[in-house]
């Protein structure tokens, strides 16, 4: 097993120095999916507050924007781009992320932390009707590019 990368020698958390890393394309894509009851599918089209899956769509592209200012040790990348679809499935809401960059360091936090806002803005419009909405399956699906090459889940996001 490899070292985790954001500990130094003594222990100590720290950013990663990915200075020497070459600028490549990288692309990485994330899902969620917010289980919903029936009454709140059903209800999804009459919301007061607008779509929902509208404004999670863009609620997650923002957070992407964002996620080195919410994870500590995140680079701040330049993005080239990011889409968020979310879309009415059987017992709620899937969500999948892409976010790519042209950068020295991957995208999957990125990627995640737009799925994962996504699903929570679906969550924050749905709530009058429902307290019990659960956001499930947060994960990677797949990334590309840099050192480590292509990687793909094992697993489509569904049956986890």
């Amino acid at each position: 097993m490899s070292k985790l990368s954001h500990f130094d020698e003594s222990g100590q958390a720290r950013m990663v120095d990915v200075s020497g890393k070459s600028a490549t394309r990288r692309e990485a894509v994330a899902s969620a999916f917010v289980a919903l009851t029936e009454e709140v599918l059903a209800a999804l089209p009459e919301n007061p507050k607008g779509n929902p899956l509208e404004v999670a769509r863009f609620a997650g592209m923002q957070a992407a924007k964002k996620t080195a200012d919410l994870i500590p040790m995140c680079h701040p990348l330049p993005l080239s781009f990011v889409d968020v679809q979310a879309q009415v499935a059987d017992g709620g809401v899937e969500i999948r992320a892409t976010a790519a960059t042209t950068a020295g360091t991957g995208v999957e936090m990125e990627a995640l932390t737009a799925a994962s806002v996504a699903a929570l803005t679906v969550y924050d419009m749905c709530k009058a009707l429902d307290k019990g909405i659960r956001i499930e399956r947060v994960r990677l699906e797949r990334k590309s590019g840099g050192k480590s090459g292509e990687w793909v889940a094992d697993r489509p996001g569904r049956d986890a």
